[in-house]
């Protein structure tokens, strides 16, 4: 009788093995697209002001660019997430970065807002880059180095986000024309593109299944309807309770309920919202959504504030662009610093106190900017502050929201994190703009000091609930 032949399986074949590659190709190439999504995310901040005279618009419609940029990071994440996972996390990041550069080179061109803001959307898919590298993260390394690796992708993030504002702010201080400034992120993201493109490694473990369209639309449709009500509410024509700002309010929020019954009931969901009933899961998603609201919500807030001369109203610090741009790197250098120790905190006192510790720095942070807010040098130092709990939680918030879910929904879980991000920094610039709304004189385009004031104490009182919720966190033993 001829002995049986027994064949290998499709796991262990040679065609499905991971491909060795280098640690350092991998830091490499994970630390060029986080840098180039910063420097994406923060190019604009100095040249807005500028772009009034040169597009031809009002500040207020300056707005419309954080509300694209936003909703299409609320559309882009869930599905690109769950395309990693099903199809391979290199192959659709390739295509994520390639829909990145052609976003910038967009807004390069930019002769008109509209094209600028047809750019934004584009350039939105950056949402994608950060739970697709966790992906690759978690198929080629343990618990540990993924926890350091992802401490490492913050401070790239964090990083670019201050080289994109330098780097911007000097093109316009130097060049003639502004919107010189827009070809920035180009510069960025072609090199991401370039260098990754042989480096980055393919995952090898797919949990099978297929797209779930229904769900997706159900989804982005609903969040992108609320980003809206809630980024424009307050704005002429948006009112907090005018027909239209409820409807987005409302129609969004029925949306995204009908679209959690929908998963409930779908064998392939986009995002398993049963995940919501894991303890650890629920109390993430909270303190994410917490310190986002603080982080997010007050940029805009911070940058006018800096840039208010006190001599004409009472307060404010008087800096011009390019020194807001430069008084931003001291928040900013201590952010990327506290997520690269973010991993060795967690080892020493755990994931619990972790969260709780970095919930209770960022309180403190603006509770201090509250006293100390006269001129630069303690302005500043209090913001470290804050930025030193933003770096701990955005790593502890990364790491346990993948560390939390099954490691074939990696991605998913990575990109309900980022999801969550924008949601908290969508209530949070909804709130400061409601605040500073209110306690703006009529006629003038700047609020009373009040509104700093307690805009700095609702962030403040947020980030205490961060702390408080953190506290029902179960520790558990690390994965492997």
């Amino acid at each position: 009788m001829p002995e049986a032949v027994t064949r290998p399986s499709p796991s262990t074949t040679p065609r499905n093995r991971p491909v060795p590659v280098s640690t350092t190709a991998l830091v490499v190439s994970i630390v060029l697209v986080e840098l180039s999504s910063g420097i994406t995310q923060g190019f604009l901040a100095p040249v807005l002001r500028s772009l009034t005279d040169v597009l031809h618009v009002t500040a207020a419609d300056l707005n419309w660019i954080s509300i694209a940029n936003l909703m299409a990071s609320v559309a882009f994440t869930p599905l690109l997430s769950r395309l990693g996972d099903l199809h391979g996390h290199r192959r659709v990041l390739r295509w994520n970065i390639a829909v990145v550069l052609a976003g910038s080179v967009v807004v390069g061109l930019a002769g008109s807002f509209q094209t600028l803001l047809v750019g934004q959307i584009l350039q939105g898919a950056f949402a994608g880059f950060f739970p697709l590298l966790v992906g690759i993260l978690r198929n080629r390394s343990d618990a540990e180095r993924s926890r350091n690796a992802i401490g490492t992708m913050v401070a790239a993030l964090v990083g670019g986000i201050c080289v994109g504002g330098v780097a911007s702010g000097l093109v316009a201080h130097y060049v003639d024309t502004p919107t010189a400034a827009l070809w920035v992120p180009t510069a960025a993201v072609g090199v991401a593109f370039l260098v990754t493109w042989p480096l980055l490694p393919e995952t090898t473990e797919r949990p099978g299944g297929r797209l779930d369209v229904r769900g997706g639309v159900l989804l982005c449709v609903g969040l992108v309807a609320i980003m809206l009500g809630l980024g424009q509410g307050g704005m002429p024509g948006w009112a907090w309770t005018s027909p239209r700002t409820l409807a987005c309010l409302a129609g969004g929020a029925f949306v995204t309920a009908v679209w959690a019954l929908v998963e409930l009931r779908s064998p392939d969901p986009m995002i398993d919202v049963r995940l919501f009933r894991r303890r650890n899961v629920s109390v993430v998603a909270v303190v994410t959504t917490t310190f986002s609201f603080c982080m997010i919500g007050l940029q805009v807030a911070g940058a006018v504030f800096m840039g208010t001369p006190k001599e004409s109203v009472g307060y404010g610090l008087g800096l011009s662009p390019l020194q807001i741009a430069f008084a931003m790197i001291p928040s900013m250098a201590a952010t990327g610093l506290a997520a690269l120790v973010a991993p060795k905190l967690a080892g020493r006192i755990g994931d619990r106190a972790t969260l709780v510790t970095g919930s209770l720095l960022m309180a403190a942070g603006y509770l201090l900017t509250l006293v100390l807010h006269g001129s630069v040098a303690p302005y500043l130092v209090c913001q470290a502050v804050a930025g030193l709990g933003a770096g701990v939680l955005q790593q502890s918030t990364r790491t346990l929201a993948v560390e939390s879910v099954p490691k074939e929904q990696t991605a998913v879980g990575s990109g309900i994190n980022e999801l969550l991000i924008n949601v908290g920094g969508s209530l949070g610039a909804a709130c400061v703009l409601a605040v500073t709304a209110a306690s703006t004189p009529a006629g003038s385009v700047l609020p009373r000091y009040a509104a700093y004031a307690t805009c700095w104490s609702v962030c403040a009182a947020t980030a205490l609930a961060g702390a408080a919720v953190a506290l029902f966190y179960r520790t558990t033993a690390r994965p492997a």
